[in-house]
């Protein structure tokens, strides 16, 4: 199956204009934009055909093209990363199998996340996007508690079926739990991790279907396509030892940094 990874970015963030350029500096002190990093994640993939960063922006296609990046130009007026990719597939002219959102400031991920989400389209045919979700550890259920008591959005959290097909995704702590947890104690709560596999029928349809008061109110693409009773895959992956986060805002880069210098990442 020929697969498209593409990696939505655009300047104009609400939270946080110009992210995709801010800068991350690794465990050995090298400094590099978070678009290159995500990019870079996005290179570690096996499977995937191509790589493309879909921007609205000049300053992002010059920074990527920079770093040797492929870049394809999309309209100013998409809506969220879901429709750039959409358009972005639009523009290449088609005939991949599967096309794959890797988010732009999720440059933590793991290339196993996005090779477990090709392989979950593969075996459930029922499935219209994949998603990964990760089982919170103590320490990152208690960081996502902390930034909504702080009034930051920290991580997306998911709940899904025994066939796990998603129930809600939510920027809210989901499910309620009353316990406390130790760093490394294991919760009920599913961190959603946001990379997206769509098959190339729903990504056209997702474009024809109106914003639904879910969306609207979360302000997460992914629901979209539930409120319309679409199909949206969770596939449970495994940290290995890694530490995942998205840069949300200008207060996560530091916390990201750490990661990366205790990871060892370059």
């Amino acid at each position: 199956m020929s697969v498209l990874i593409a990696i939505p970015a655009r300047y104009a963030s609400t939270r946080y204009p110009g992210k995709p350029l801010a800068t991350l500096t690794g465990a050995t002190g090298d400094t590099k934009s978070l678009i290159q990093r995500s990019w870079e994640a996005a290179m570690q993939v096996e499977g995937a055909d191509r790589v493309v960063v879909a921007t609205d922006d000049d300053r992002i296609k010059a920074a990527c093209q920079a770093f040797g990046a492929e870049v394809v130009m999309t309209s100013p007026n998409c809506a969220n990363g879901t429709e750039r990719c959409a358009e972005a597939a639009e523009v290449l002219g088609g005939g991949f199998d599967i096309v794959v959102n890797l988010q732009g400031d999720a440059p933590l991920t793991p290339h196993w996340f996005v090779e477990d989400l090709i392989n979950g389209l593969r075996e459930d045919t029922t499935a219209d996007v994949a998603t990964p979700v990760l089982r919170c550890d103590g320490r990152a259920l208690n960081g996502f508690l902390e930034d909504r008591r702080n009034g930051r959005v920290g991580g997306t959290t998911a709940v899904f079926t025994d066939k796990n097909h998603g129930l809600y995704f939510s920027k809210e702590v989901i499910p309620y739990t009353p316990d406390t947890y130790t760093d490394d104690a294991e919760t009920p709560v599913f961190h959603h991790v946001g990379v997206y596999a769509y098959r190339p029928a729903a990504l056209t349809a997702y474009q024809a279907l109106p914003t639904g008061p879910l969306e609207r109110l979360e302000g997460l693409e992914q629901l979209r396509f539930i409120e319309h009773g679409h199909t949206v895959l969770c596939v449970e992956v495994e940290a290995r030892g890694r530490q995942f986060w998205e840069l949300n805002n200008p207060e996560d880069i530091p916390r990201i940094e750490t990661m990366m210098e205790e990871m060892g990442m370059k």
